[in-house]
């Protein structure tokens, strides 16, 4: 039995890059949803970015799912 070193490298690298970015993406999620709305009488400049945040909380969160489903697709498919 030979085991390809060069293979079971980008193997692993690949993994690790892949799950670096998935992580990160999820930490943006969570910081975006940590975001406080802010109260009633605050000017409507202030609240904007608690309304981009929230925004790209869930484009993080839909990328996240979108690329647990493929890999849930890649192994099904097999």
């Amino acid at each position: 039995m030979s085991i390809d070193w060069a293979a079971l490298g980008q193997v692993f690298g690949v993994t690790l890059a892949v799950t670096v970015g998935i992580v990160g993406l999820f930490t943006v999620g969570i910081v975006g949803t940590a975001r406080k709305p802010q109260p009633e009488g605050a000017a409507a400049a202030v609240a904007a970015p608690a309304a981009g945040a929230r925004a790209g909380a869930v484009a993080a969160f839909a990328l996240c799912a979108a690329a647990v489903a493929y890999g849930i697709y890649l192994i099904v498919a097999a």
